[in-house]
Formats: C-alpha cells, sequence, structure tokens
C-alpha cells in the first residue's frame, strides 16, 4: 500500500542498487539495476520481496516529487557495477 501510495503521490525513484540473492536473480538481471520504481516494476516484483524494498532487497535513489521545488534532480545513468551479489547503477549528475 505504501509503495503505491508514493507513486500515486507523483513521487519518482531509481533502483541503484539491487541485492540478488534477495531477488529472484533468473527474472530479475543486472539490467533490473537503474529502473524507475513504478507500476511495472512492482507488477513484476516476486511476493517475497518488500514492495518498499524494506528488507534489502534493493535501494533507490528519489530524484522528483512533492518538495522537490527546484524540480527534477538531474542525472543520467552511468556504468553498472557487479561486486558478490550487489548489482549497483551509477547515477551522474548533469550540471
Amino acid at each position: 500500500m505504501l509503495a503505491r501510495e508514493f507513486l500515486r503521490r507523483r513521487f519518482r525513484a531509481a533502483l541503484v542498487c539491487v541485492d540478488a540473492r534477495r531477488l529472484d536473480a533468473r527474472r530479475l538481471d543486472a539490467s533490473f539495476a537503474g529502473r524507475e520504481f513504478d507500476a511495472a516494476l512492482l507488477r513484476e516484483l516476486p511476493a517475497s520481496v518488500d514492495p518498499c524494498g524494506e528488507n534489502g532487497e534493493f535501494h533507490t535513489f528519489a530524484f522528483d516529487g512533492p518538495g522537490f521545488t527546484g524540480g527534477p534532480v538531474a542525472f543520467t545513468r552511468g556504468e553498472v557495477a557487479v561486486q558478490g551479489d550487489f548489482v549497483y547503477q551509477d547515477l551522474v549528475p548533469v550540471p
């Protein structure tokens, strides 16, 4: 319910770290890191995964929404790094 409320209020976030041990790695490969946290992502999460990532399954970077008075934080997606079971998406600021 909280994840859907986050989207309903028009917040936006990107996944910056994914723990493949906690996610179904057969379905969620390295390309899952960097994806936007949206309704499609929520539909694809296995039932065992907390939709807010509260058990460490993933971490996000919120870049837009109410309270972002200067508008969205501008960034591009950089390199993807894999370290053990963790997949990291680099976010590069856009001046």
